[in-house]
Formats: C-alpha cells, sequence, structure tokens
C-alpha cells in the first residue's frame, strides 16, 4: 500500500520556511519608527525625558514579545506532542499537579511584574522631580474648549479660542493658541482646570498631566531641539473636546523674547474660573 505521506526531505523544507521567514524580518533590520516603538519620530530628543520613555516602552514591549512567544511556542508544542494519536481511546493520563511547572509559572510573572514596577518607578520619578529653580514658570489653564497661558516670570499671557473650522481644514492651526517655549531652557508648567477636568498634552513630549478642578499639577521639562509640536487635551471634556487645541513653538532665547513683547501684559488668573462649585469658592451644590 502506498503511503500517502510526503517525503521527508518536502517536510523538512516546509519546515524551514517559518525559520526562513524569521531570518529574513530581522535581516530587513529595523526602520527609525520601529527602533523607538512606533511613537511620535519628532520626539527624539524633543525633551530631557523624552528617550527615556521612549526607552522604557521599547525595552517593555521586547520584554514582552520574548515572553508572548515562549508562551506561544509552548502551547504549539503541548497540542502537537499530546495530540490524540490514531487508535488512542478514552482520556489521556491526568495528573494532579507538577510542582516544578507550577513554581516556574509563578516566579517567573512575579519577577517580571517587580521588575516593570521598578523600571517604571525609577523612570517616573526622574520625570516628576520638581527643578528647584526653573527659568521658567508657565501657568496653563484649560477651559471649555481652549487654554490660557501665563507666561509668569515675564508677565505675559495668552487667552486661547477654541480651534476654528476652515475652508476644507478641520481647524485653522493659525488660530490656535501658541505656547512659546524657549530651548535649552527649564521649564516649569502649572497645570489647572477653569471647569471641567482636562488633561495637558504636548504629544511629542510623550508626557501629559491631568488638569483637575481644585487641583494644582505641576510638569518639568526642558525642551532641547527647536520645532512645532502639536498640543491637544486628552480627556473627554465635552462636545468640542476635538476642537481643544494648541501648538508649542520650541525657540531660540532672541525669538522668545521677541514673541514675549508682542504679548500682552498681566496675568489670567484663577477668577477667570467658571466652575463655581468648588472647595474654597464659598459655595456649595445646594445653594447651586
Amino acid at each position: 500500500m502506498r503511503s500517502t505521506r510526503p517525503p521527508k526531505s518536502k517536510l523538512a523544507r516546509w519546515a524551514l520556511l517559518p525559520v526562513g521567514a524569521v531570518v529574513a524580518v530581522i535581516l530587513a533590520g529595523c526602520t527609525q519608527a520601529q527602533t523607538i516603538g512606533f511613537l511620535p519620530e519628532n520626539s527624539v530628543g524633543a525633551t530631557n525625558h523624552t528617550d527615556r520613555i521612549t526607552a522604557l516602552w521599547v525595552n517593555s514591549w521586547i520584554v514582552l514579545l520574548v515572553v508572548g512567544v515562549v508562551t506561544w511556542a509552548l502551547i504549539i508544542w503541548a497540542a502537537v506532542v499530546y495530540r490524540r494519536r490514531k487508535g488512542q481511546t478514552g482520556l489521556p493520563v491526568q495528573l494532579r499537579y507538577n510542582m516544578p511547572i507550577e513554581v516556574f509559572y509563578t516566579v517567573v510573572p512575579f519577577i517580571l511584574v517587580l521588575g516593570f514596577f521598578a523600571f517604571t518607578a525609577r523612570d517616573q520619578a526622574e520625570i516628576e522631580a520638581p527643578i528647584a529653580e526653573p527659568d521658567h514658570r508657565i501657568e496653563v489653564f484649560g477651559k471649555r474648549w481652549s487654554w490660557d497661558f501665563n507666561y509668569v516670570d515675564e508677565n505675559r499671557y495668552t487667552a486661547g479660542i477654541q480651534g476654528q473650522e476652515a475652508d476644507g481644514q478641520f481647524v485653522d492651526v493659525d488660530r490656535l493658541p501658541v505656547l512659546y517655549l524657549p530651548v535649552g531652557e527649564s521649564v516649569e508648567i502649572t497645570v489647572e482646570s477653569r471647569d471641567v477636568i482636562h488633561s495637558f498634552w504636548i504629544v511629542d513630549f510623550l508626557y501629559k498631566k491631568d488638569m483637575i478642578p481644585a487641583k494644582t499639577n505641576y510638569m518639568y521639562f526642558t525642551p532641547l531641539k527647536e520645532g512645532t509640536y502639536a498640543g491637544k487635551c486628552a480627556e473627554l471634556c465635552g462636545e468640542y473636546h476635538s476642537q481643544m487645541l494648541f501648538t508649542v513653538e520650541v525657540v531660540s532665547r532672541a525669538e522668545f523674547d521677541r514673541q514675549m513683547a508682542l504679548l500682552p501684559e498681566g496675568r489670567l488668573d484663577a477668577t477667570y474660573n467658571t466652575n463655581s462649585n468648588l472647595p474654597g469658592t464659598g459655595t456649595t451644590s445646594e445653594e447651586d
């Protein structure tokens, strides 16, 4: 009787296909987008924190990918090796426990969790560390649906308006509020809300900070690369949340001083907040 099983040479060739595919991918190398974990390419070197955040992101995915490959391999191996053979009947031999395996799949995940926690806590502590004497202090107020920027040391401010639609465009970028930052100088940004919860996010800086009514949060960083960066609200805050946009311009010190001279003097403080039902305002929900 002729066997219907393909020759071993053909089986070997089929077995080599996945190996060849893996080798081809490795030899193809990684693009710039892949080396930074598909984060925004403009984020590379944007601030003194972005490369640290990128490294944490990419290395975490490498570890997780290794864990995933090992897990998939074990699943496939078990399914193939312990499959039901022709002529077998009944249930396979049952084991109540396997102590080495149980120790393995308990200890290894525990070590991984501890490792992720340690590296995340280390980087977060570095990113959140206050700057004792920042070169610039800026107040940012989120409001439905725009931003107010106070340049505290320069006594200047920008009163933003909601993103306006333009012909053939979702929003007119030229009319968005602009936050100016001098390159190479440390910044302390105070973020507050005038009404509901918002979130201050400069996309390419790879960090955001929630703006919670009656609470003040802080961001500390040093912009290192001149350029134009997009900013937006990252917390759903109402009907026109998608149009709560702004632009960040990281410029030279001379250009920063020139822009400051063009802005009005003063400060848009908390007296412009529209949410009166907050602690310390003298009103309560019953009075409203």
